[in-house]
């Protein structure tokens, strides 16, 4: 494994944690409400509650590279996966969801700030779960 050291950016990646942490604070300070997009969107299909914030939620995450690009160029997508694969990896995905009562973002940013053990377990099972899923299909399974 190589680092591509040029594309290395602490300065933007501290700036874009520090803005979502933000975001999460502020959220759940003046709405009492968790930024787990699972939770917002999940809120968005059953037609519940709240549907203004979501939308305005959701909406910002679209516009925001919208704006950056105001000011420099989108870097590039690279997605090394056929759509077979990236059809699974999403039910996946979505049957973790589901069944870890909430997502990345709520329990890797909002649980964890809030000091929940159940996300911290959560985080540690996901995160885990992926390092092993990688390590199987690049150097168990590579050819």
């Amino acid at each position: 494994m190589t680092i591509d050291w040029t594309a290395f950016t602490p300065t933007t990646a501290f700036a874009g944690g520090a803005l979502i942490g933000l975001a999460s604070a502020l959220l759940l300070l003046f709405n009492g409400r968790i930024a787990g997009i699972s939770g917002i969107i999940g809120g968005l299909l059953e037609r519940g509650t709240g549907i203004g914030w979501r939308l305005a939620f959701i909406a910002g995450m679209l516009i925001a590279p919208l704006s950056w690009q105001l000011f420099s160029a989108l870097p590039p997508i690279k997605i090394d996966a056929g759509y077979p694969t990236l059809i699974v990896a999403g039910l996946l995905v979505g049957f973790g969801t589901r069944y870890g009562s909430g997502c990345t973002s709520g329990h890797g940013v909002c649980g964890l700030s809030r000091l929940s053990l159940r996300s911290l377990v959560a985080t540690l099972v996901f995160m885990g779960a992926g390092f092993a899923t990688v390590y199987v299909l690049r150097h168990l399974l590579a050819a």
